[in-house]
């Protein structure tokens, strides 16, 4: 029995009804063997036909009376398991959503996507599943050997030996059975993750001609995750035969038993035929138990792993509770931030960020974060977002510690506008109320104005036009257009960008910053960039290197110092990045 079951709201009373449903089921079996043992002995002695029309009701009233059970077991497990897989993955989403996009990246969107839809199905199927047949296997099992028992003691030694055996013999196939669903777990998540990417690059790989190569690759991969498939449902057929084979074993053990005392006249006709129809029920459960474990195995490995991300969630401080909901104050300018002694791990021993402390001027609102490609800039945005919890050190707003559910209030406040922004296949108006549902017609259309898409909404005969998949497909401009428009609809006081033009060209890119510098000055901008053309125009420049904090200051403090915003500068205008722009 899986421990992570009591975890789930509602399973005590759940299990507590399966567990009466489960011993009138055995009580109804009994029924069943008794009455129909009566009345054939009845007939075999020659007796009335109507001393046997009782028991023959009877028989046919506990038929009845044990599918009705069997019924309402089905129906009250399906409707428990398909309850609990809608809470259990609108919990996973929030947990998804709850770590961010640095968590999906590493994860997989693939991968994510798998265990979002297919992996709580499976989690709905095993929970269906596996939870009445532990039950059954408890209660039908037990009260059937004791009433055995009852009738004849030597066939309930017998049968009470062979279930060990059997038992055994599932335990051990089941672990090949296990290690094989891990295995076909994983090239499942492979194959959803290597298709989804697939799909994602399909127009980049017909640009490069590379479309028809790629398709063998996918043919590669699907054929893997076949061979798996295959290997796997080979251990499932063996682990059935085993356990119909030993079931089939015991019950003929027992069969001879009775025949033997029978002839001999140690045992009458009526309790041999009720022990002989009530030994192959007594094996039913678990034989059951075993075709569903096998069928039902990869949902419990889905919900090992859904566990895993939701568990992994922090939960909001005790600390935090008394503090108030809004850390922000109402003015940006008097938003006051901190960072004292940051440290954020990454893989094999390493910092992406180590001992960083920064204490940000009150009065500044442009702020950018330079450095060389892995310095730690996105690591740096994403802290400043609250969707990476550092590994050490602290983050204050405001004076209030960035934690719980004050981390949070804080993601509400922000608004990220990453380098590629992802447009869904949707209107552009639903695109642009990303950050704000509720947002009104004449106020979408005030920031479509202000971020320079009314030709585009020309060019689409109005901003209820579909646009990215299976739509409009828009240039990068015009996405990071839509990403502002997003910002600016939502009235959030702090937007962060992360190397917002990296991908566009020198035209595009121009446009782009006047506007920009225009309708941001209204929030508390934080730019991470490689494009240094950029640092003039920033009020406070944050410097990285390797994960420390090398520099902070102005643009003209920075290259009176000569240090390393002053080398980023210089190279950036030999490489003609800056060019027309003063160095210092």
């Amino acid at each position: 029995m899986d421990r992570a079951w009591f975890q789930l709201k509602g399973i005590q009373l759940h299990m507590l009804l399966l567990t009466v449903l489960s011993l009138l089921q055995g009580a109804a079996i009994i029924g069943q063997a008794t009455f129909l043992a009566k009345a054939i002995t009845l007939l075999f002695e020659n007796k009335p036909l109507d001393q046997a029309t009782q028991p023959l009701l009877l028989f046919l009233i506990s038929f009845v009376a044990r599918h009705t059970f069997v019924w309402l077991q089905r129906r009250l497990s399906g409707g428990f398991a398909e309850k609990t897989a809608e809470v259990i993955r609108q919990q996973l989403l929030v947990a998804i959503f709850g770590h961010g996009p640095s968590f999906a990246a590493k994860q997989g969107s693939g991968r994510l996507v798998t265990l979002v839809l297919d992996g709580v199905d499976r989690f709905r199927t095993y929970l269906e599943l596996s939870i009445s047949r532990m039950i059954d296997m408890l209660c039908v099992t037990v009260l059937l050997l004791l009433w055995v028992y009852r009738l004849d003691m030597i066939s309930g030694i017998i049968l009470m030996c062979t279930l060990p055996i059997l038992i055994g013999f599932f335990i051990l196939l089941g672990f090949a059975a296990r290690k094989q669903a891990d295995k076909q777990w994983r090239a499942h998540r492979m194959l959803s993750h290597h298709f989804t990417d697939s799909l994602r690059g399909l127009l980049t790989l017909r640009f490069l001609k590379r479309s028809r190569a790629h398709s063998e690759t996918v043919g590669n991969v699907s054929n893997q995750y076949r061979v798996s498939t295959m290997r796997t449902l080979r251990v499932a057929f063996l682990s059935s035969f085993a356990l119909d084979f030993f079931s089939m074993l015991s019950v003929a053990f027992v069969a001879v038993g009775l025949g033997i005392r029978l002839v001999n006249g140690n045992l009458g006709l009526e309790v041999a035929l009720a022990v002989l129809l009530i030994a192959p029920e007594y094996f039913t459960p678990i034989k059951l138990l075993g075709t569903d474990y096998h069928a039902s195995l990869d949902g419990k490995e889905a919900w090992g792993t859904i566990r895993s991300i939701v568990s992994s969630k922090k939960q909001p401080e005790q600390e935090q509770e008394d503090k108030p909901a809004c850390i922000l104050a109402e003015q940006k300018e008097e938003l006051t931030m901190e960072l004292s002694s940051i440290q954020v791990a990454g893989e094999a021993g390493t910092f992406l960020l180590k001992e960083v402390s920064i204490q940000l001027p009150q009065n500044v609102t442009r702020i950018g974060i330079v450095g060389a490609s892995g310095a730690g800039k996105t690591t740096l945005l994403g802290l400043l977002s609250g969707f990476i919890e550092p590994d050490g050190g602290d983050f204050w707003v405001n004076n209030v510690r960035m934690s719980g559910s004050v981390r949070e209030e804080w993601r509400r406040q922000v608004a990220y506008i990453p380098q590629h922004p992802h447009l869904f296949s949707q209107s552009l108006t639903d695109n642009v109320r990303f950050y704000a549902p509720d947002a009104t017609r004449e106020q979408v259309e005030g920031v479509i104005d202000a971020v320079g898409l009314r030709s585009l909404v020309d060019q689409l005969q109005g901003s209820d036009s579909k646009i990215g998949e299976g739509g409009r497909v828009l240039s990068g401009g015009q996405a990071q257009r839509v990403a502002l428009a997003r910002a600016l609809l939502s009235s959030r006081p702090v937007i962060l960008l992360d190397e917002p033009t990296a991908h566009l060209d020198i035209e595009t890119e121009y446009e782009l910053k006047q506007m920009m510098l225009t309708i941001l000055k209204e929030r508390k901008v934080f730019m991470a960039t490689h494009r240094l053309h950029w640092m003039p125009e920033m009020e406070f420049i944050l410097v990285l290197e390797q994960g420390n904090l090398a520099e902070s200051g102005t643009h003209e403090q920075l290259m009176e110092q000569q240090g390393v915003y002053y080398n980023l500068m210089i190279q950036g205008l030999g490489e003609g990045e800056a060019n027309g722009y003063e160095g210092g």
